[in-house]
């Protein structure tokens, strides 16, 4: 995957592995669900409201730009979620039938 986010420190942390849509990717323990999505790919979610992609936006939990889902339907906050051992990610909320009609 094409990351956005590049770490140029703390890299001396246990390696998390995880999926998002299906993919593998990792990170390192204690990372927000925020850095370890973008550091595997470019995007977080796709937008409710047209075809575009969202990469968060205020990064600190104020604007609601970051939410991602589970495989299980859980819905997160990503810049404040940390990453788990085995998380199944997904970037679109497939139980939402008003996003699904598209």
């Amino acid at each position: 995957m094409n990351q956005r986010f590049v770490r140029l420190a703390e890299t001396d942390r246990q390696t998390v592995h995880f999926s998002i849509d299906g993919q593998p990717a990792t990170a390192l323990q204690g990372d927000t669900l925020l850095v370890a999505m973008l550091g595997a790919t470019r995007s977080l979610r796709s937008s409710e409201f047209g075809d575009g992609r969202r990469a968060g936006f205020c990064l600190m939990g104020a604007c609601q730009d970051c939410w991602v889902w589970t495989a299980q339907g859980e819905r997160l906050r990503a810049c404040s979620s940390e990453v788990k051992e085995g998380m199944a990610l997904v970037t679109r909320d497939t139980e939402a039938a008003w996003l699904n009609q598209a």
